[in-house]
């Protein structure tokens, strides 16, 4: 392990480590996946410990290891607005748990269909596949990339009858096989299995990173080290408020009124309808289970500003700190706490907690995405497949995405942004659209098919518009750099002006620049606004939706179920569910 931050010690833990992991892969594969919902949702038999650690283990992935430590280091406390959802998670418990047990779907767009029409349900798998690839998946195999070279000090490897070639490509062939090959023949039993072996070791992991790095920083003194932290990352930034989370509407890039109401609507279509997330709650094995997987989900999503976003914080106030010798970079901070303040031993066991959550989350998209082209596509074009020739489907559908999130990968690594500011980018466009639909769907008896269709498409098209805005202005390369050249300034020829079209020409150019210059966040909630007055707009103005549909509302339960939903919760899970909101609360108010 030449070059590496390893020694003898981190190898051994990282062997046995490796054995562990092996040993619960094999576990958990043992029962045959003998149909769809085996494979998919680990024959509904979750408990609420798996559906909790799963959520968690899924959640911090390569946005959190990476992202979240990057945006600690460049905007300080300005991300901790999405780890402080766990409120929302709350309300998936006990607002939609119930909901989406009643109708016993698979997938999110199969409850859009039933509420709505196939229509809604082809476009929202479409976008969420997209989504998956587009931000989940290749930020997860890109952040592999960022966490192994850094841990690993190499630029190129060795490759039999290719010679040496970027540790990049190793790095992401190797963990996207790895976790494919598991994930494709284990399903979401496997992955629901290892989550539960990964999430305490990186939480102690990172824990030990936390009280490291304030050691460092305060000579001693975890007080000192914290005031450090603060008094840097505050001399950073505008007027400084890097340590705030409410920030002056005059700030450039985090004012109150974009990231209060835009963090929120991401949150809501993140954490109670996106099918990544949801579908851990569908493998249950009762409400009971699932809201209770909910609520310790909860519990473990107050951690991250803590062992992720603030180890960030301290990452840069070490690096401005004399006669440290600490050097790091945005997204390799978290790896560099690891790679050059823990001792060894130590080193190599969160080292294999990084690279186990990374898998866990990228076979968490692998599933989702699988599960979202079988049973909203393949079961309705071939409504009579047996449950065996679903999971092979599932298994080649999860080959063809980790290819095609392997070639995403090379865009994000050209993008002038850190990790977690392009995934909650890529989000704010295109969550509104999904908000609405879900948020009027499930609230709103009077909301139409039609009116839920057309603002989808509207919202859909607005999101990646501004997505290939987003990617024509920050990417690099020949074609690209000319292409921004024409939107900047407008390539007008001689012809145009001949034809007469050179003003035109000229003011689209200027339009299309504008409405990338507008602040994402603003621009998510705008997108929000056109959504929903759509949705309300269309409805009123379209026949009323049959009574039937009801049922597939939040009003819907019959007095069965509302007593079966009664009966499935006690006093000590609405203590535990406030005591999250609680301190979420706390958290802004200290953090104001």
């Amino acid at each position: 392990m030449n070059g590496t931050v390893f020694n003898g010690l981190d190898l051994v833990v990282i062997i046995a480590f490796a054995v562990g992991m092996i040993l619960t892969v094999w576990y958990s594969m043992r029962k045959k996946n003998e149909s769809g919902k085996d494979y998919f949702l680990s024959g509904r038999d979750a408990n609420w410990l798996q559906i909790g650690s799963s959520i968690f283990s899924s959640n911090i992935g390569s946005e959190h290891l990476v992202g979240l430590a990057g945006a600690g280091f460049v905007t300080g406390m300005a991300m901790a607005h999405w780890e402080m959802h766990g409120w929302w998670i709350i309300i998936l418990g006990w607002a939609f748990v119930p909901l989406y047990d009643r109708m016993k779907v698979f997938t999110m767009p199969e409850f859009l269909e039933l509420r709505f029409s196939r229509g809604s349900r082809n476009v929202l798998s479409l976008l969420t596949m997209a989504s998956l690839v587009l931000t989940k998946i290749a930020a997860t195999i890109y952040a592999g990339d960022v966490v192994i070279r850094t841990l690993l000090n190499v630029d190129t490897v060795p490759v039999p009858f290719l010679g040496r070639i970027d540790v990049f490509w190793a790095i992401a062939l190797g963990l996207a096989f790895t976790t494919g090959l598991y994930t494709i023949f284990g399903g979401m039993r496997v992955i629901m299995y290892t989550a539960v072996l990964q999430a305490p070791v990186l939480i102690f992991g990172s824990v030990c990173i936390l009280y490291m790095g304030l050691h460092v920083l305060g000579h001693g003194s975890l007080i000192d080290g914290w005031h450090a932290t603060l008094a840097s990352v505050a001399a950073s930034t505008w007027h400084g408020e890097g340590v705030h989370l409410v920030r002056s509407i005059r700030d450039p890039d985090w004012p109150w009124l974009a990231i209060l109401p835009g963090s929120a609507i991401i949150g809501f279509w993140y954490w109670c309808t996106d099918q990544y997330i949801v579908q851990r709650v569908l493998a249950g094995k009762n409400q009971q289970e699932s809201r209770r997987g909910s609520i310790l989900a909860g519990f473990f999503k107050l951690t991250p500003v803590f062992i992720f976003l603030v180890p960030g914080m301290i990452a840069y106030a070490l690096t401005k700190t004399p006669g440290v010798g600490f050097s790091t970079s945005g997204d390799a901070a978290y790896t560099s706490l690891v790679a050059q303040i823990l001792p060894h031993g130590l080193r190599g066991m969160v080292a294999c907690g990084m690279i186990v959550a990374l898998m866990a989350s990228l076979g968490s998209k692998f599933n989702a995405s699988a599960t979202l082209f079988t049973m909203d596509f393949y079961r309705e074009w071939y409504p009579n497949a047996s449950g065996k020739t679903e999971v092979i489907v599932g298994r080649i559908a999860t080959a063809v995405i980790v290819f095609v999130g392997i070639c995403w990968v090379l865009v994000i690594k050209n993008l002038h942004m850190p990790l977690y500011l392009y995934l909650q980018n890529v989000q704010g466009y295109l969550s509104p659209a999904i908000a609405v639909l879900f948020a009027g769907g499930v609230f709103w008896k009077r909301a139409t098919a039609p009116a839920a269709l057309i603002s989808f498409v509207v919202g859909m098209v607005g999101g990646f518009g501004r997505l290939a805005l987003d990617l024509i202005f920050r990417t690099d390369g020949d074609a690209v750099s000319k292409l921004k050249q024409d939107l900047y300034h407008g390539v007008i020829t001689k012809a145009d002006y001949a034809a007469g079209i050179a003003p035109i020409k000229a003011a689209h150019n200027a339009i299309m620049f504008d409405l990338w210059n507008i602040h994402w966040l603003y621009y998510c909630e705008g997108l929000f606004v056109l959504t929903a007055a759509l949705m309300i707009i269309i409805s009123l103005m379209t026949k009323a939706p049959d009574p039937k549909t009801i049922k597939y509302t939040w009003y819907g339960a019959t007095p069965a179920e509302k007593a079966a939903t009664r009966a499935s919760w006690t006093a000590m899970d609405v203590v535990l569910s406030l005591i999250v909101v609680g301190c979420v609360v706390l958290f802004y108010i200290k953090f104001w």
